[in-house]
């Protein structure tokens, strides 16, 4: 056998034993009298001594020909380590060696395979199996793993079934680009890979299958972004007989699993709010609670003073950073040069302090009296101490730009974080009530918010020809720590309303019966009540470990431009094979 032991296993209670061992050379320390070799696998990292006068000769000189990521296998006795290293688990003992042997020799690898590297990261995508030995990449892929063994352990125990459907299916219009797949079979046709399974999943449903679930790959054509990939991995549910609140149980119950589970943390009861009130009161439909900083608006109290940004704003609206009255000018200004960025959008800012002394000092005091001013802070709820940050113009993006501050602040005061030797902050949230529809202004027609199967308010289905824009979806979204965990919706399961929601997207009959024909038949077939959720769970891997990128929890990821690096993917293919599939390029 190669090994006795994995290389994180032995402690001092081993010390006497004789042991073989097995892994890659991470480092080699040679003091001339003596030499060590760190040997690392996926459990840990043991020492191996060697030393003058205890080590044959010929056993000393082949170890000082170890290589960094040499695989070896190393026989020797435990000992006790004289420098210890309480900093691995490994760290009181190491071995003295007595027989090595080079398994497999290695190249100098292009960065360094420890903890802190100096690779960068295209580079580490390019040598992604070298990047996998690593402990951080190493120890989120054994997140994942953990992740998705209490997925199906819940949802087993909640009696859902779990169902593969289909890779290659039917592109449909709605939503984003799809990956489209040339049939040889049927010359000119094409399969899509779904972007998720939602249509085999109501089919199921219609069959009876009552609570279905799947881990299931996805993909999207789509720009990407640190929390997007074209492939990724989502945990698609479906139930029959069941309500908005029937779902909302079992997936908060499913969250307070996961996080006992894997972060030995008790979430608490989830709250809920409404995507208006999401975004008047934090600019965001995914805001992050896990601090304050609710959004004030102020237009009765600032309009009519003769200061132009404000009386020609549709909306004034500021958020308190508590505390941050003594912030300096250099530091107010680099908040202005922030909300100007383009990709925030707000023209400048407007600032009060809340003085210790009870005065107010703000940057438009020409326009505004010491009593103006009072007003303003008794409306944030301010204390001495305080600082108001105020913007102004149209009310979409303002609300969003103030987001995007209050999200800066947030990072700025060590809110969204915690302390070493503070727990983990979560704050978990229900987000209800989204818009049916939104209007697109190139097209000049709705489309879906979230897709073609979500059932309005039963109460708002009369003003679907009335007031579209008006609708509510009976549709929810999971967020944790202002990350967009999951969202779902109780579907429609009646041909007619399904009928009357394809036509106000603008299909006519013949195309929404070539398009989910099979679907509308279907309903005509008994179909029960049902709704479910999607959660993604690259993103929940990332947010259970307070990362913000899904990359280093996919095992062989994309880079920004959909390319895997490592294999050169995407790639031309041969003119037999285009000709083969009725592609051939003229």
């Amino acid at each position: 056998m190669y090994r006795t032991y994995t290389c994180g296993e032995l402690r001092k209670e081993h010390i006497g034993t004789s042991v073989t061992l097995a892994g890659w050379a991470q480092k080699n320390r040679d003091k001339g009298g003596r030499l060590w070799i760190d040997l690392r696998d996926r459990y840990g990292l043991t020492q191996l001594m060697f030393g003058e006068g205890v080590t044959k000769e010929e056993l000393l000189e082949e170890a000082r020909k170890i290589g960094r990521e040499f695989v070896l296998q190393a026989e020797g006795i435990v000992i006790e380590r004289e420098s210890k290293n309480p900093n691995i688990p490994t760290g009181d003992i190491e071995i003295h060696v007595d027989r090595l042997t080079i398994l497999n020799k290695s190249e100098v690898p292009p960065f360094l395979i420890e903890d802190e590297t100096d690779g960068g990261e295209e580079l580490r995508m390019q040598y992604r199996y070298l990047d996998l030995r690593r402990t951080p990449v190493r120890k989120n892929l054994q997140l994942r793993h953990r992740l998705l063994q209490a997925t199906r352990s819940y949802l087993d125990s909640e009696e859902f079934i779990e169902v593969e459907t289909p890779y290659l299916i039917k592109s449909t219009p709605e939503g984003a680009r799809d990956f489209v797949v040339p049939s040889r079979m049927n010359a000119g046709q094409f399969y899509a890979l779904p972007q998720s399974p939602q249509t085999f999943k109501q089919l199921l449903m219609v069959a009876g299958f009552d609570k279905y679930f799947q881990v299931v790959r996805c993909f999207r054509d789509e720009d990407l972004r640190a929390d997007r990939q074209p492939e990724f991995t989502q945990i698609d549910c479906e139930m029959a007989f069941v309500n908005q609140e029937d779902v909302l149980q079992v997936f908060e119950g499913f969250a307070k699993h996961v996080y006992k589970e894997l972060k030995g943390i008790d979430l608490e009861q989830f709250p809920r709010m409404t995507y208006d009130d999401a975004i008047r009161l934090y600019g965001s439909d995914k805001p992050d609670l896990r601090f304050g900083m609710e959004f004030k608006e102020i237009n009765d109290l600032t309009q009519s003073n003769g200061f132009v940004v404000f009386d020609s704003a549709e909306l004034v609206v500021g958020i308190n950073a508590s505390g941050c009255a003594e912030y300096t000018r250099k530091q107010l200004d680099s908040l202005t040069d922030f909300v100007r960025k383009p990709q925030i959008g707000a023209k400048g800012l407007i600032y009060l302090k809340c003085n210790v002394d009870g005065t107010f000092k703000s940057s438009v005091d020409k326009f505004f009296s010491q009593e103006d001013l009072k007003t303003w802070a008794e409306r944030f709820d301010a204390e001495p101490g305080d600082l108001l940050l105020i913007l102004a113009g149209e009310t979409d993006k303002t609300r969003k730009a103030l987001n995007e501050l209050r999200l800066e602040m947030g990072d700025q005061l060590n809110l969204r974080t915690e302390k070493e030797g503070e727990p983990i902050k979560v704050a978990p949230l229900w987000v209800l009530d989204f818009p049916l529809l939104e209007w697109d202004e190139e097209t000049k027609r709705y489309h879906a918010m979230h897709h073609p199967f979500t059932s309005p308010k039963s109460e708002d289905i009369d003003k679907m020809e009335t007031d579209p824009g008006a609708v509510r979806a009976n549709a929810y979204d999971l967020v944790i720590n202002g990350v967009e965990a999951g969202g779902g919706s109780i579907r429609i399961h009646d041909s007619k309303l399904q009928a009357r929601m394809f036509k106000l997207l603008g299909f006519t009959e013949e195309e929404a019966k070539a398009q989910f024909g099979f679907l509308m038949e279907a309903f005509e077939y008994g179909a029960p009540p049902h709704g479910g959720i999607a959660l993604g769970f690259d993103r929940l891997c990332a947010i259970l470990s307070g990362q913000e990128s899904i990359r280093d929890f996919i095992a062989f990821p994309k880079n920004n431009r959909g390319r895997d690096v490592m294999i050169n993917s995407p790639s031309i293919i041969s003119t037999d094979q285009l000709n083969e599939l009725g592609l051939s390029l003229k």
